[in-house]
Order: C-alpha cells, then structure tokens, then sequence
C-alpha cells in the first residue's frame, strides 16, 4: 500500500478554536483527523471524548476521523465514538480483556478496526485477528503526552508488522504515532509506514500568527514520503 495518509493529531492543536483548526490543516493537505482518548487510567493524561468527536462532524468535518483509545476498558466507549462520527477506532490490547470481541465490537458498529502497539508491546496476538484488524498502530513514544522524541527502535518494529501484513495479504493500514518529523518522516516510510500521525511537527509548526501556517509543513512531508516512494 503507497497511498500515505498524513493524520494530525489535534491533541496539539488549539482547542479553544479546535473546528478552525482541523478546518486549516486540512484545507492544508492532511488526510486524516487523528483523535487522541486518554482517561487517565491506562495512560497519565486526561483528554477528550466522543462529545468532542460528534461536535467536530457537527462542525463540518467529512475526513476520516482516527479515534486513538488509550483507555481501559475499552468495549464500553466503541459504541459512542461509533455513534460520534468515527471512521477509526483502534485500541490497545491491555485495554481489552478479550480482544478478538473488541474489534468484533468496532466493527459491528459500522468502524474500521485497529490494535494499537506500544514500544515494549510484542506483535504475538496479531497471529490470532489479523483477520478483523483494519489498522495496526505502532507507538513510537510511549503513550499519554504529545511531543516525545521517535524511538528509533521502533522502525525495525515497522519492518516486522510490514511483513505481517503482506504475508496475510489483507487491506491493513500500517500506522505510526510520536515523534514523526519532516526529517524523520521518509525513514519510516521506508521501513513500511503508510499513515503518519504527527501533532507538535504539524500544529506546532512556526509562524503560528498564519492562518496557512500547515501547509508548509505538511508540503515538506509530501516530499520526503515522494522520495522515500521513489526509494521503495
């Protein structure tokens, strides 16, 4: 799969004007609206819920919507990001105490499913659902702030599920969360990558008073992930 998605995260946007944002960084060329769901429980951070989700679709937004869930359990919340607006919705394993039923659940509710890695996180259960996952997410920070530092670590990790991937020949996207940068963008693409979440690199991007100030940023990605293309 070449076709490369570019998911902002809007946990680094600006969220007391969150509709005009995600209307600017798409307007600047994203694909995707990655939404970050943490409780404070399974990771130590507190942000959003599907009100936020069903108010953006209320907004105005028809992109994909990328629902992250870092929270424990998880089969309760898929049903009302479902009804919210998500395209998405991928989890963490640990969040689930059966996963096969959780993305069952997803699915059921009109989603595409996904499981969600975090860096220390073996690739072992994907052996038993690879047949209903849709996404498979790959941490490279450890999950619960925005603006960590990529683990390097985590491209020979891209490389293995990439081989999963095509030894199942299924229709999976391969997507990586933290640290994504214009300078380490075409790497990961290389090692597999076709969806990048990228929150400080987009909305923290310079010349914050420009109401066009992503489509620098996001014209410098598209070049890399060309090269990185022409690469592979």
């Amino acid at each position: 799969m070449t076709d490369f998605l570019i998911a902002p995260s809007i946990l680094s946007a600006d969220f007391a004007r969150l509709g005009e944002e995600v209307d600017n960084v798409l307007a600047a060329g994203a694909d995707v609206v990655h939404f970050d769901v943490m409780d404070n429980h399974y990771v130590p951070n507190l942000t959003i819920g599907p009100l936020v989700c069903a108010a953006l679709r209320k907004h105005g937004v028809t992109a994909p919507i990328d629902v992250h869930l870092m929270v424990k359990p998880v089969d309760r919340i898929i049903p009302d990001f479902a009804e919210a607006g998500a395209s998405y919705i991928t989890f963490h394993p640990e969040g689930s105490e059966h996963v096969d039923r959780s993305l069952q659940l997803i699915q059921q509710c009109g989603c595409k499913s996904g499981l969600v890695f975090n860096p220390s996180t073996p690739l072992d259960v994907l052996e038993y659902v690879i047949d209903k996952v849709d996404m498979i997410l790959l941490m490279s920070v450890n999950p619960g702030f925005g603006g960590q530092r990529f683990i390097a670590k985590t491209l020979d990790k891209l490389k293995s599920a990439r081989q999963i991937i095509a030894n199942n020949g299924g229709d999976i996207r391969l997507e990586v969360d933290g640290g994504v940068t214009v300078d380490n963008i075409a790497d990961i693409a290389r090692a597999g990558a076709d969806t990048f979440v990228a929150g400080s690199a987009v909305f923290g991007a310079a010349n914050a008073e420009d109401a066009n100030k992503y489509d620098s940023v996001i014209a410098k990605m598209r070049q890399e992930l060309a090269q990185a293309l022409a690469d592979i």
